[in-house]
């Protein structure tokens, strides 16, 4: 997800408007303080797609008066608890967010513990997306200054107490490990001592942070806070929601979009032991049971048939063709840049070249299928779940029960995987809708095939490209018109200005390189399949046609791939630093060890997104069947200030796995209407035994941090493609990488 900026206060508050300090409920001290520069929880707004999960954002159980997005409490045992407004879904948020506060406030890590903060848009929204989201690997981007900041101010309060205590200075006074000493008398107080007195003091007028060379913690390797409970069982998921009395159902709805249900064998599937009831929407079915194997036998003995609609006889190719039309007509073309005058001709010497590339429907396939357990009475409603957006989950179970918001409570857990899929609560407003027709609570759960076949997928991309160089080979134009589907016009409708999706053109838009005529266009087109943001969201698509393409232009000009990108980098010193980098540890312009019988090439990509500049080269072998194994990935990123060193190689490391898996074999198919993958055996995944080598270079760096939970995924595809060109010599502009057309005679 691209950073979606609303309006907003401006960037420098006040002091005492961004901290408010009072007591804790039981005694200690509270701290409220807002997430960035945003004005908007300080009026009481929202941006408009979040309105629907928002209506109980003027209710709120903390103490009056502290109208900010994120709390801290420390008790009178000196214990820190922070509300964190984020979701871990294994991006590490539940240690960056610790490390961030720790750092300033002087205290041990293990000192600090979480508190998953419940929904409430108004207390807990993150500026740089609006609401209340965890996305768009803005986690740490969003929280870097104002937690650190928040830290400082309760260290400087609790300083002061000591001092007032002692009748001396604050100035002689430091505090450490939890503790603040009198420098010249030696004497000692604990935070849990002071937090009484704290509370009563004024926030600080100035607060000074660390400079990066006092940090600590910050930029240093640390075991994740949240690994130990995954390890040894005692992390809850929202797959392990038990309540008592609970059963279990498991769902299927229509196979063909816009489809419904004809008939249902309720006799056949009731028979089933264990069975407890059959319950019936326009276009989904449920089977209740007494645990997850009666439903799925009562599901399996109840046959559902359906009317398929509309869609009856969509296929990929129908949408593609229309796609194509659309592309072509360019009608309704959006444009998202334009830099001096692409229609120049090309000059004597010179070439045009052009290209189309596609890139495929695909499901984000999380560890975790889709579930929510849903307790539901008359006079509210709890959900048990993971969510990426607890607000947008609290706003649906709303509207579907008729509850005011307040009366729905959204039990947020740890996510067995995110990439985007659970931003969205289609399978949430599902259970909501089934529970209606309940009088205990129910676990639903998705079966596999269901979670790969009702997926709301990253979209099908058609992208025209079209570049003019001149004598020597350097681009004189670039033009780049890209179709597909706009996420941001259905999730967030503020963000779509003048007809462009910003994040449909991230990564085309503001690619680095310095081409003096640019123009960049969108061409709205929606299929009729449901599509939602997907791990490395707008750039996985644009990063991989763009960097395809530049080296399609460094081909034609007979150059280095290397040597071309760098030319034209003279503007982005940090790219090409990182792409040095890259290049460097990969040993580029070295030969490759040959590897018997098979053809091998090292390919390289580079991109600047989510805040982050980052450089990849792969290495791979392509069999004489047009199998690719790819032996080695090189990563050189400049991320800005690092927090935690081991999450960014780890983020890299996953995404690149993660992008790999999808460039090699994924992808989502239509024929008669239905999705035709339904489980790993035919959306697989990366194996161990393929994974390859993967080595992450981190730029030493003071500047404000960027993302790094997507950019891992959105760099491998192009340097992976370019990569076989360099092996085979054969051009990929569509995946997932086809072997058929690899194969030599």
């Amino acid at each position: 997800m691209n950073d979606i900026t609303f309006p907003s206060a401006p960037s420098s508050p006040g002091r005492r408007r961004f901290l408010r300090v009072g007591a804790a409920a039981g005694g200690g001290l509270l701290i409220g303080f807002g997430l960035g520069a945003c004005g908007r929880e300080q009026r009481n707004e929202v941006p408009a797609e979040a309105a629907v999960g928002n209506a109980a954002t003027k209710t709120s159980g903390d103490a009056p008066g502290l109208a900010h997005n994120a709390f801290i409490r420390i008790d009178r045992e000196g214990l820190v608890t922070l509300i964190v407004h984020k979701v871990e879904m294994g991006q590490g948020t539940y240690t960056a967010m610790p490390m961030l506060l720790a750092e300033e406030l002087e205290v041990d890590l293990s000192k600090v513990k979480l508190e998953q903060a419940p929904a409430d848009n108004n207390l807990y929204s993150d500026p740089l997306l609006g609401g209340q989201v965890t996305g768009g690997s803005t986690s740490v981007r969003a929280a870097w200054e104002p937690l650190r900041q928040a830290g400082a101010a309760a260290r400087l309060m609790l300083v002061e107490a000591a001092a007032q205590a002692w009748k001396v200075d604050a100035a002689g006074c430091t505090a450490k490990n939890g503790m603040v000493t009198h420098g010249a008398s030696g004497r000692t107080m604990h935070y849990g001592e002071l937090v009484d007195a704290a509370a009563k003091l004024p926030a600080p007028k100035a607060i000074v942070l660390k400079k990066p060379a006092d940090f600590t913690l910050i930029g240093k390797k640390h075991q994740r806070l949240d690994s130990a409970d995954k390890v040894n069982g005692q992390a809850k998921f929202g797959i392990d929601a038990r309540l008592p009395n609970m059963l279990v159902a498991t769902v299927a709805a229509s196979p063909v979009p816009g489809g419904a249900l004809q008939s249902v064998d309720e006799a056949a599937a009731m028979a089933v032991k264990g069975v407890r009831q059959v319950l019936k929407l326009d276009n989904a079915v449920a089977v209740v049971g007494e645990h997850m194997w009666a439903a799925k036998q009562g599901l399996a003995a109840a046959k559902p048939q359906w009317s398929d609609g509309a869609h009856a006889d969509m296929t990929t190719a129908s949408i593609v063709a229309d796609m194509k039309a659309a592309a072509e007509s360019g009608k309704g073309a959006a444009v998202a840049r334009k830099d001096g005058d692409v229609g120049k001709e090309a000059p004597k010497g010179g070439q045009v070249l052009e290209a189309v590339y596609e890139m495929p429907f695909l499901a984000h396939a999380t560890m975790e299928p889709m579930n929510c357990t849903v307790d539901l009475r008359e006079d509210g409603c709890d959900l048990y779940v993971g969510t990426q957006v607890p607000t947008f989950a609290q706003g649906a179970a709303a509207k579907i029960t008729g509850l005011p918001p307040e009366k729905v409570k959204v039990h947020n857990h740890f996510l067995g995987g995110g990439f985007g899929r659970r931003l969205e609560v289609d399978f949430i407003s599902q259970a909501v809708a089934f529970a209606r027709q309940m009088k205990q609570p129910v676990k639903f759960v998705w079966t596999r095939e269901e979670d790969v076949q009702h997926d709301m997928y990253r979209p099908y991309y058609y992208d025209r490209l079209a570049a003019t160089l001149d004598d020597k080979g350097k681009p004189l134009s670039w033009s780049h018109r890209i179709t597909g589907s706009s996420i941001m016009a259905r999730f967030a409708p503020p963000a779509v200005k003048n007809g462009v999706d910003p994040d449909a053109v991230e990564g085309a838009k503001d690619m680095p390189y310095a081409i003096p005529n640019v123009m960049v266009d969108y061409v709205r087109h929606e299929p009729p399949v449901p599509t939602a943001f997907w791990r490395g969201v707008g750039a996985t698509h644009n990063i991989f046609v763009v960097e395809s393409f530049i080296d399609e232009l460094a081909a034609a000009a007979k150059q280095d791939p290397l040597v071309y990108r760098r030319d034209l980098l003279d503007k982005s010193p940090r790219m090409r630093a990182v792409l040095n980098l890259a290049a460097e540890k990969a040993g580029w312009g070295q030969p490759l060890a040959p590897v018997a019988g098979r053809r091998v090439g090292r390919g390289l990509s580079t991109q600047f997104a989510f805040g982050s500049y980052m450089a990849q080269v792969a290495e791979v072998s392509v069999g004489a069947d047009g199998e690719v194994r790819v032996h080695r990935v090189v990563c050189a990123v400049d991320c800005g200030q690092v927090v935690n060193p081991d999450t960014v190689v780890a983020q890299i490391e996953s995404g690149v796995i993660f992008g790999l898996t999808a460039a090699l074999w994924n992808e989502i198919t239509f024929d008669k209407g239905r999705v035709q993958q339904s489980n790993f055996h035919d959306y697989r995944m990366m194996r161990i035994n393929e994974a390859p080598r993967i080595e992450v270079f981190i730029a030493q760096s003071s500047d404000a941090p960027g993302g790094i939970g997507e950019p891992g995924t959105s760099a491998t595809a192009p340097a992976l493609a370019n990569a076989i060109f360099a092996a085979t010599g054969k051009r990929l502009r569509k995946l997932p990488v086809a072997s058929e057309a690899l194969k030599t005679a």
